[in-house]
């Protein structure tokens, strides 16, 4: 059985429709990006599968409990297995960080001293475990959402929701964000459903992508074929040169397993090449095992020892071409 199930799910408001007979299922583990246009009823869907929202008609199936037809006292219990991750963090300002993680635990009844047991838990695993007695307004805006994101974990949930939970963000911090989000689905099998306008984002981190326009599932699959199928890829810079010039960047082609999950990788590479790294594009390979990365490097020139490390880390790479730094 699915984790989530969403049959035939139909919202309106004042007689127009936001959300038209949308279908989808999710595995257990899995890493769902929705993804959308302003518009196209991606928060409505999101407000319906944490139960904030009804549904005209359908259902919404969590772990067989359908979410749409529940009563209000049945559907507490189910919305505390389910995590929220919000764009703007919603952190309460008057407590400090621990506090904050600890409040689902404090209104579920958990006794004083798993609770304090479990914040610890949770403020190590997304680095924050020297921050426990700061305050929101002490923070950066990257430690706030790990702060939200350790929250929405207090109550062990079977899912966890994202909305937007980058958007605020400077790249940077959006980079480190995703890489903390996959490894929470990578290594504690939670699954994720996250809402997004920005593609990197799903290139990053979803295992599997739903495309909502004006309400309805317009395409679905994984990554790269939606990203390859919908023409939101951006094509290489006509400019580019065969050899490095005065203030190029490298373009560099990586050949990996079609299930990497990509802001590790990323991350890896600016770690060894003490530099950004900008995902370009994702393009179907020939064996469908693979995808292949068009990566952006900000360097002048790639060494040997970055194409060593990149060989050794991806099935294949090379260098396709330098591009001015402005492109």
């Amino acid at each position: 059985m699915s984790l989530l199930q969403v049959e035939h799910l139909t919202r309106s408001f004042g007689g127009q429709p936001a959300l038209k007979d949308i279908s989808f299922t999710v595995e257990k583990g899995d890493s769902l990006g929705i993804i959308g246009r302003s518009g196209a009823g991606k928060s409505t869907l999101l407000r319906c599968l944490c139960g904030l929202d009804r549904p005209q008609s359908g259902r919404i199936l969590l772990e067989g409990q359908d979410l749409a037809v529940l009563p209000e006292s049945q559907i507490i219990p189910l919305r505390r297995r389910i995590g929220l991750v919000f764009q703007h963090f919603n952190l309460l300002t008057s407590r400090t960080v621990a506090a904050n993680v600890a409040l689902p635990l404090e209104i579920a009844g958990i006794p004083r001293d798993q609770r304090v047991k479990r914040v610890a838990e949770l403020l190590d695993l997304v680095g924050l475990a020297d921050h426990a007695h700061k305050y929101p307004a002490m923070l950066s805006g990257g430690q706030k959402q790990r702060v939200g994101i350790a929250r929405a974990l207090a109550a062990q949930p079977a899912l966890l929701l994202c909305d937007e939970a980058t958007s605020a963000l400077d790249p940077e911090t959006t980079e480190s964000i995703l890489a903390l989000l996959n490894s929470i689905n990578r290594e504690l099998g939670l699954t994720i459903v996250f809402i997004t306008h920005e593609m990197d984002v799903v290139r990053a981190l979803a295992r599997h992508v739903l495309v909502l326009d004006h309400g309805r599932v317009v395409a679905r699959g994984l990554p790269a074929d939606i990203l390859e199928e919908t023409s939101l890829q951006a094509a290489l810079p006509p400019n580019m040169e065969r050899s490095p010039q005065e203030g190029s960047h490298a373009v560099v082609r990586l050949t990996v397993d079609q299930n990497l999950i990509m802001a590790p990788l990323l991350q890896n590479v600016q770690q060894m090449c003490q530099t950004q790294a900008s995902l370009l594009r994702v393009i179907p390979a020939e064996d469908a095992e693979y995808q292949v990365l068009d990566v952006l490097l900000q360097i002048g020139d790639v060494s040997v020892a970055t194409m060593n490390f990149l060989q050794q880390n991806c099935h294949a790479a090379e260098v396709v071409g330098y591009v001015p730094a402005h492109s």
